[in-house]
């Protein structure tokens, strides 16, 4: 294996792929997280936390992912921004 020195051409060629890897990957998190918050609430088995048959569908497991779905939506904000 060579050893990358800085400033190399191969080496700036990864990290660009990488840059670009990354920007489609935190573009993944927000839509992930949204369809395991609805698969959970409607298909998963009850927590152990939820108060009883009448419950929230949008309580534990269910409620996180839309929490984290929340909060990974920055990448998709800027986008809409930069469109207007």
């Amino acid at each position: 294996m060579l050893p990358a020195s800085s400033g190399s051409v191969g080496t700036a060629v990864t990290n660009a792929a990488a840059r670009r890897v990354g920007d489609w990957l935190h573009l993944a998190a927000a839509p992930t997280f949204a369809v395991m918050a609805l698969v959970t609430g409607f298909y998963g088995s009850p927590d152990i936390c939820s108060v009883g048959p009448g419950a929230s569908v949008l309580s534990g497991m269910a409620l996180m992912y839309a929490l984290m779905s929340v909060f990974h939506l920055t990448p998709w904000l800027k986008i809409v921004s930069r469109r207007r």
